[in-house]
């Protein structure tokens, strides 16, 4: 995923955020107070330390609102900046700069909170070999910019749907019978249709690793273990196929966890309660 993110997706978005602010009457405040032809210069400035996430949606908001708008970043994406730093000046028409404000910030510090907690993560892990990955756990509709806002700060993508992977999680294990059950029906379906699709399995506790660490499987997730077992759990996997623990997981003790040995950690808080990095955006003269 690079960072030229903008598609029709994010216009889509981009579009539904303006129409939500808007409606088909406007900026009614900055409407009866200034001229239609009133220019404006603002400064876009960080409140907080962080990593700046987000500025090609930044940007794609004023090429939608007005494209006579001048935004000159004096940052790039994904750097790490200190309260007060000054992130970009925009120009222009003032009624234009101010209809798209709160829509602009939004999105900036959306992503870059995202970027910003799962670098947190990462640094705590970096003296290891496991990689930090997302989840599903995002705001509908949002998941590919926030996929994103996470590789920016240095985390991975795991599954982007339902549709690029095999995983095998509970709530299947149960309707299918059992977890033997469950990986034989996927593995037969993968033959049956010819596809080359990695299986992913969730466990609950190291008897179900005991039952299915001879099928050709790819990950196995473990499940909420507590660090005791997750190291039994390494032990007994012994390099056979990759290993994922999941669940509860928070910067105290993602470095513990990461110490075991496994190969991925995936953190649901990195996409569902991420704090918005504090940027303002400030007219001057």
């Amino acid at each position: 995923m690079s960072n030229n993110i903008i598609n029709s997706h994010i216009d889509s978005l981009i579009k539904a955020a303006l129409d939500e602010d808007l409606d088909d009457v406007g900026d009614l405040t900055s409407q009866s107070l200034f001229q239609q032809d009133t220019l404006g210069k603002f400064k876009l400035i960080s409140k907080s330390n962080g990593i700046i996430s987000g500025i090609p949606v930044f940007k794609r908001v004023y090429d939608i609102i007005d494209k006579n708008s001048e935004i000159n970043f004096f940052i790039k994406e994904g750097t790490v900046v200190k309260d007060s730093t000054l992130i970009a000046e925009l120009k222009g028409n003032l009624l234009s700069l101010l209809k798209g404000e709160r829509i602009s910030l939004n999105f900036l510090q959306r992503l870059s909170g995202i970027s910003t907690l799962t670098n947190k993560f990462v640094e705590k892990i970096a003296h290891t070999n496991t990689k930090i990955l997302d989840t599903r756990k995002t705001t509908p509709g949002y998941r590919y910019l926030e996929k994103y806002a996470v590789k920016q700060g240095g985390g991975f993508n795991h599954r982007f749907g339902l549709y690029d992977m095999i995983l095998i999680k509970e709530n299947h294990i149960t309707a299918a019978g059992g977890i033997v059950n469950a990986i034989t029906y996927c593995l037969d379906w993968i033959n049956k249709n010819e596809v080359d699709i990695k299986i992913e399995v969730e466990v609950q506790n190291c008897e179900q690793i005991k039952e299915i660490i001879h099928f050709p499987i790819h990950r196995i997730m473990l499940d909420n273990f507590s660090l005791l077992s997750i190291e039994e759990a390494v032990k007994l996997i012994n390099t056979t196929c990759e290993v994922e623990v999941s669940g509860n997981i928070t910067l105290d003790n993602v470095q513990k966890v990461a110490e075991t040995g496994v190969d991925y950690i995936s953190v649901g808080c990195l996409t569902h309660s991420s704090e918005s990095l504090d940027i303002s955006m400030l007219l001057y003269k």
